[in-house]
């Protein structure tokens, strides 16, 4: 349920607002998830930075993508730590909205349970997991509707295939 209403809202939007969203919320949250795992791994940080340069115009999908593959691979790699883990896929796949909007859910189902490993640790049960991810959840809801714009007159067409 906590899901939907995030959803709602990014089928309203542009790429363009989900894309900056993601970025914006991955470096301020998870890239700090990562950075105390892997703190000299720039991977995410790159990926995010490729983002950001795309949506500014700077450089095209074909310059960005290799530095959002590596942050894929650096997620690959960091399967003995999955509070890192969940951050680098959170990040890729926010990364990856300049591709494609749908990516974008990618934030809500890896980031909130990258912070609730965050904040609860692994052996935590599910139901605090998903208490403390549901609650994140609605903080990236807050962190979208502040820069929602209203009556969007280009939202991305989204195809969720599920």
């Amino acid at each position: 349920p906590y899901i939907q209403s995030l959803v709602k809202l990014i089928e309203t939007q542009s790429k363009a607002t989900l894309a900056n969203w993601a970025v914006d919320y991955c470096q301020q949250v998870l890239v700090p998830i990562w950075h105390k795992h892997y703190p000299e791994d720039k991977r995410p940080q790159k990926a995010l930075a490729a983002a950001k340069e795309w949506l500014a115009g700077e450089i095209k999908l074909p310059q960005a993508k290799p530095l959002i593959l590596e942050c894929h691979a650096a997620a690959r790699e960091a399967a003995d730590s999955p509070h890192a883990q969940a951050a680098a896929r959170a990040i890729d796949q926010s990364a990856s909205t300049i591709h494609s909007a749908h990516h974008c859910i990618g934030l809500a189902l890896y980031g909130a349970l990258a912070v609730a490993y965050d904040m609860l640790g692994t052996k935590a049960s599910w139901e605090e997991l998903e208490q403390c991810a549901a609650e994140e959840c609605g903080r990236m809801l807050a962190a979208l509707q502040a820069v929602a714009v209203e009556d969007e007159p280009n939202p991305a067409k989204i195809k969720w295939n599920c």
